[in-house]
């Protein structure tokens, strides 16, 4: 292992060094390339260019050296073939989904998704003629149902946002593989760090840079990972034509996001477990929703595909949207906001911000009520995050 060859780099290596192309100044830092064309040397190189005979650069809507060094290091931090990388993490669930359904197909997913996602499957697909089937994504006997000869592919989250749902991997992969159909897996809660679904059998992989990879609440971008095949042969021309191309200081910024990616991801991880833990124990506290905790209804799962809790704690007050509120307005450090994965601590209200647009009763079926609030563990020193939550439930008991 001490050979340095790249194929035999852990993944601290990968995240700081996979990828790098150095131009001819030998710079250290990845060249940032704001352009949006290239030149020729002669006629005939552009025609092999655009015949795909010739690996270089036509547009950066196509592609950007930039961006192509942050496809190369997810796709290794992933365990992915291939990537290609959007404008943001919602571009690359569409991308992911579309490019590779028609009018008559069937997707499945599971019912616990963001806001977006949910829209996604169940506003946008159906009114290109696709047909799409919402479970309950622990229970396997309704994917089993669900999936039929007619499904070209399932999408889940895991966990899923906000309640913190595990679905089977393996499990599913398994079910839907036997009828040919395609798994999507969007994996942001967890990143590449903590969970790989391509190890557990998913064939595409999307994620949002903006969260963890950025990290300090700086740009949008998103990423599809597959085989090389899905890739080039099935994503690439959706994306190059309808133009959610990820731009060259985006990529630049979310590159060097990945170098430290590890790193913050430990320690957000930690201070995570130190809160839900102390969350558990306070009167104003219903219920806390964390991977991490023995109390944790899917440990099994946790132990079988995950490496940590991960950075985002979910937990019900006692009482309601009032409450909620109270103890929303009443911290000092950790900050409002619907973003999640940053180096500050975030908490929203899933109810009235990030899921509104669900509607009641599908926030009911996936158990997210007026007194449940999402936090997102930053980089703060725990005891002060603790000092900050506890003097906030205290104000609503």
């Amino acid at each position: 292992m001490g050979n340095g060859k790249k194929s035999a780099w852990r993944p601290r290596t990968r995240a700081v060094r996979a990828g790098l192309d150095r131009s001819h100044h030998g710079e250290t830092s990845e060249a940032l390339y704001l352009n949006s064309g290239f030149v020729y040397d002669t006629a005939e190189q552009a025609e092999a260019r655009f015949l795909g005979d010739d690996d270089g650069f036509i547009y950066s809507r196509y592609g950007n050296p930039t961006v192509a060094m942050f496809e190369e290091r997810l796709a290794q931090l992933d365990g992915s073939e291939a990537c290609f990388a959007t404008t943001s993490g919602m571009s690359a669930v569409f991308a992911a989904l579309l490019c590779q359904l028609q009018s008559g197909d069937h997707v499945v997913g599971s019912r616990a998704l963001f806001g977006s996602c949910h829209y996604i499957l169940t506003q946008l697909l159906p009114r290109y003629g696709i047909e799409v089937d919402l479970v309950d994504g622990a229970d396997l006997e309704q994917w089993k149902s669900a999936i039929g000869g007619s499904t070209k592919c399932v999408f889940f989250e895991t966990p899923s946002n906000p309640t913190l749902d595990l679905i089977d991997i393996q499990a599913v992969s398994h079910l839907a593989h036997a009828v040919g159909a395609r798994v999507v897996v969007d994996n942001v809660f967890s990143t590449p760090i903590l969970q790989r679904p391509v190890e557990f059998g998913a064939d595409v992989v999307v994620y949002s840079g903006t969260k963890h990879m950025d990290g300090q609440g700086r740009i949008l971008g998103g990423a599809v990972l597959g085989d090389r095949a899905f890739i080039d042969d099935v994503l690439m021309n959706f994306l190059r034509h309808t133009g959610p191309s990820m731009s060259a200081f985006n990529a630049w910024v979310l590159l060097k996001g990945l170098e430290t990616m590890e790193l913050r991801l430990a320690e957000q991880c930690a201070n995570a477990q130190t809160l839900a833990q102390m969350l558990e124990d306070h009167g104003a506290v219903a219920r806390v929703i964390y991977p991490g905790l023995d109390s944790f209804p899917q440990r099994d799962l946790v132990e079988k595909q995950m490496s940590a809790g991960g950075s985002v704690i979910t937990f019900d007050l006692r009482g309601g949207k009032t409450e909620a509120f109270r103890f929303l307005n009443g911290l000092d450090i950790v900050d409002i906001s619907n973003n999640l994965g940053d180096s500050k601590s975030l908490i929203t209200h899933p109810a009235t911000t990030t899921h509104r647009a669900v509607g009641p009763e599908e926030r009911a079926k996936v158990g997210i009520g007026d007194s449940m609030v999402r936090l997102s563990v930053g980089l703060e020193d725990p005891a002060d995050l603790e000092d900050d939550l506890r003097a906030a439930l205290d104000g609503i008991v």
